[in-house]
C-alpha cells in the first residue's frame, strides 16, 4: 500500500501507541472531511432550491464515482471500499437535501 506523508517517520519506525495515535488523528480528519463535505452538500442543496433543480444529478453522481475509483487507483486503495463509501456519503447528502425541501 502506498504511504504519503510529510514527516519524516515511517509507520514502520513507530510504537504501537504511536501509530494508534496516528489512527486517531487519521478518524478526526476523516470526520471533519465528511462535515465540511456535508456542509457544501447543504449549500448545494440550497442552490437547488433555490433554481427548482432536481435533487438528483446522476451525471454528477457519476463524475464523483469516477474520481474516487480514481483517487483509490492512485493511493493503491481497493477501488470498490472507496466507492462504496462514496455511495453511502452521496446517499447520506440525498437523504438530508430531500427532508430539506
Amino acid at each position: 500500500m502506498a504511504y504519503d506523508d510529510t514527516t519524516d517517520r515511517l509507520p514502520d519506525d513507530m510504537t504501537l501507541d504511536e501509530l494508534r495515535e496516528e489512527i486517531e488523528e487519521i478518524d478526526r480528519d476523516i470526520v471533519e472531511l465528511i462535515a465540511r463535505r456535508t456542509y457544501v452538500a447543504d449549500t448545494i442543496a440550497q442552490v437547488k432550491a433555490d433554481q427548482d433543480l432536481p435533487t438528483t444529478d446522476e451525471q454528477q453522481e457519476q463524475a464523483v464515482m469516477d474520481r474516487a475509483g480514481a483517487n483509490a487507483e492512485r493511493f493503491e486503495v481497493d477501488a470498490n471500499l472507496v466507492k462504496a463509501i462514496f455511495r453511502l456519503l452521496i446517499e447520506l447528502n440525498k437523504v438530508e437535501q430531500r427532508q430539506n425541501r
